[in-house]
This record gives C-alpha cells, structure tokens and sequence, in this order.
C-alpha cells in the first residue's frame, strides 16, 4: 500500500450508525432488516482506486454502508449492500422497507466495485447500485449524480437506459416496452415510483429527451 493510500484509508471513520429491524412502528415483524454503518478501512481499500479516487467530489467519510433485506426473483429474502451519501442512507433504508413490503423482486444488491466499477458490467449483470465515482452516461465531463451517493439504478436490464436506438444493457431491449406489467420492472406511479418520489428522489423514467427508467437520484 502506498503512503497515499494508506493515508486516505486511515481517515475513514468507522463505526456503527443505525441498525433497523422489523416494521419501524408496525405490529408485527415482516422480516426486513437494515443497517447502517460507516465505510471501514477494510472496505475503503477496496473502494479506492476502483470506484472512489482522490478527485471526486465526495470523501469516503460521507459515504455509508447500507446492508438491507429484499426479496429475489426467486421469492427468497437476499441480503443486498448498497455506498449511499450520509444524507440519504435513512432515506434508502425507508424505500427498500416499500419495496420489501409489497415483494418487488430485485436480482442482486451488490457494490460495483464486484464489477472494478464498470457500469457496463454491473448493468448486465442486473445488478441494483449506488456510489460510483464516473462520469455521466454518454459524456467525458462531469460527475454523475452517482459519484456523490445520491443516486440508484434499480433491476438494471428489466429497466434499462434508452436513448434514441441506444438500450444499455442490450438484454433491456426485451423490456422497452413499458406498457406490460411485469416483475421487478419500474412504471410511473407504481409502489416504487411512489416510494422514491415522496422522498424527493427523482425518476430518469419520467425525463424527456432520454429514459434512465431503472435511475433514481436526489438532483442537486
């Protein structure tokens, strides 16, 4: 490790933040659980260099872990982890309770740096996200709204990005057509959409010159 690196690693705070279980106020336990946590230093060292360097616009002391439950496509209870901004981990955890809630499928919950923080990558795997230091799709400038936490891309192929004759996955192309109800896929004033719109997140499904329908973010 070099000086640098360790450097930036030894900063990170560590520690528990919040842990949640069950229904938050309900009467009985529906199984989610949520937790919490600041970016440990074993973490941060797989973070650095992949999908966090010296320049973007967050440190990783903002940043938090979040392990959450959520059902799978094959109607099991998977555990998925989410590197969202502080400012937003409460947030996530009451989305994903929703979204548990009325069993909307998600295939994998997994950080990207699994992918060396490809976003290609993690789209075809069907993977749902957040953190990742990039820039904006289809451009060399700027940062996403991922790069500061503050952002979700949620079932990436039953929701893809499409532009023009451009569908990212390719394996999205099955679902351009949006009209079909089908699981895990997003549609405007949906449970989902609901969910992340009464926190203010905002659906890239909902945006004109381009549909980012598997995208929620906070805009800045």
């Amino acid at each position: 490790m070099s000086r640098f690196r360790g450097a930036l690693v030894a900063s990170v705070v560590t520690g528990a933040v919040l842990a949640v279980g069950g229904t938050a106020g309900a009467s009985a336990d529906d199984g989610y659980r949520a937790s919490i946590r600041t970016v440990d230093n074993a973490v941060a060292r797989t973070m650095i260099g992949v999908s966090w360097r010296p320049g973007c616009p967050v440190p990783i002391a903002d940043l938090r872990r979040v392990r959450l439950t959520h059902w799978g496509f094959d109607g099991e209870r998977h555990q998925g982890e989410l590197i969202v901004h502080k400012d937003v981990a409460r947030s996530v955890v009451a989305v994903f309770h929703t979204i548990y809630s009325v069993r909307f499928p998600v295939r994998r919950m997994q950080r990207v740096d699994r992918y060396r923080a490809d976003d290609n990558a993690s789209m075809a795997a069907d993977n749902t996200s957040a953190f990742n230091c990039r820039p904006k799709t289809g451009s060399a400038n700027g940062f996403s709204v991922h790069s500061y936490g503050k952002a979700i891309d949620l079932n990436t192929v039953e929701n893809p990005y499409v532009k023009g004759t451009a569908v990212l996955p390719s394996a999205g192309r099955a679902f351009t057509n949006r009209a079909q109800a089908r699981p895990g896929l997003i549609r405007r004033g949906d449970r989902v959409w609901k969910a992340f719109t009464k926190r203010g997140f905002e659906w890239g499904g909902d945006w004109k010159s381009l549909k980012d329908y598997q995208h929620f973010e906070i805009p800045s």
